[in-house]
């Protein structure tokens, strides 16, 4: 499997110094023998994203110049992979910044392109500063955590003004005030046990709402199995059976927990519920 391209956390007295690791690693990126180039393919201003997401976007994906923003909450981390998945599947270069539970691996089973991603985990206090330098270089950047690293209005402001000069998409995991587009995730439940509450959780089913410009003021809504097996979206028509609400099971998941007991084995054992590897958000 190709590498990402990863920024360091660095030390506390090494916080000067991430601008310029972010900006090394767009460097990077330009000399390599596969280097950022500006998706031009189909409609050039819109950049792919799977088919149940481009039903609920005003313009059937990602347009450029535009600010989307992904409520927190159970499955919010599997959407925003999602939104990434089909633009870097088409070949655009993305970048996610401040969200550590979110590695490579998760990425490449969400169907994003490894080799065409960056990865700033830990932007600590630079986070609009690594923002605003991926902006320039990549098509996508996703940014996690903004109000809990106190970013203000104005920082919001010109982030934004910076993916509308750039012609980039800036997607936020959390809210993002003044975003063209907001999706969030409800009535998310899993799928897989049995009757007795034992067995694997093989998919997610949930439904995904859109709010934005663009969109009715009733907005639109889809379900959808995020992630399906395998780690990918998918559309719920082969149901799996058994089904469990997420209440409790995506805290245990996000957590990073590695099972969680669910059910009684005959001789009144408990049995764990394997869960993926990835964090599934």
């Amino acid at each position: 499997m190709a590498e990402a391209a990863v920024v360091g956390a660095g030390s506390a007295d090494d916080r000067a110094s991430r601008l310029e690791r972010a900006r090394g690693l767009l460097r990077g990126f330009e000399a390599a023998p596969a280097r950022p180039v500006r998706v031009t393919g189909g409609d050039g201003a819109v950049l792919p994203v799977v088919g149940p997401l481009a039903g609920l976007l005003p313009a059937g994906g990602l347009r450029r110049g535009t600010a989307v923003a992904v409520a927190d909450g159970p499955g919010s981390s599997s959407l925003l992979l999602a939104l990434l998945a089909e633009a870097s599947a088409s070949g655009a270069w993305v970048g996610l910044v401040g969200r550590p539970q979110l590695g490579v691996v998760a990425a490449a089973e969400a169907g994003i392109r490894v080799e065409r991603l960056a990865l700033v985990p830990h932007p600590g206090a630079d986070l609009v500063a690594v923002t605003s330098a991926l902006l320039d270089g990549l098509d996508v950047v996703a940014v996690a955590g903004a109000a809990a690293a106190g970013v203000r209005a104005a920082d919001r402001q010109r982030l934004a003004a910076r993916a509308r000069q750039r012609d980039a998409v800036l997607l936020s995991l959390g809210p993002w005030p003044g975003a063209d587009a907001e999706l969030t995730c409800a009535d998310a439940r899993w799928l897989g046990l049995g009757g007795d509450g034992g067995g694997r959780l093989l998919a997610r089913r949930l439904e995904v709402r859109a709010r934005g410009r663009g969109i009715a003021p009733r907005g639109r809504s889809a379900r959808m199995l995020l992630p399906a097996p395998g780690g990918a979206l998918g559309v719920p028509d082969a149901v799996v059976p058994g089904e469990a609400v997420a209440a409790g099971l995506d805290e245990a998941v996000g957590s990073g927990e590695p099972a969680v007991e669910a059910g009684a084995a005959p001789g009144g054992s408990r049995r764990p519920v394997p869960f993926p590897a990835r964090e599934a958000g």
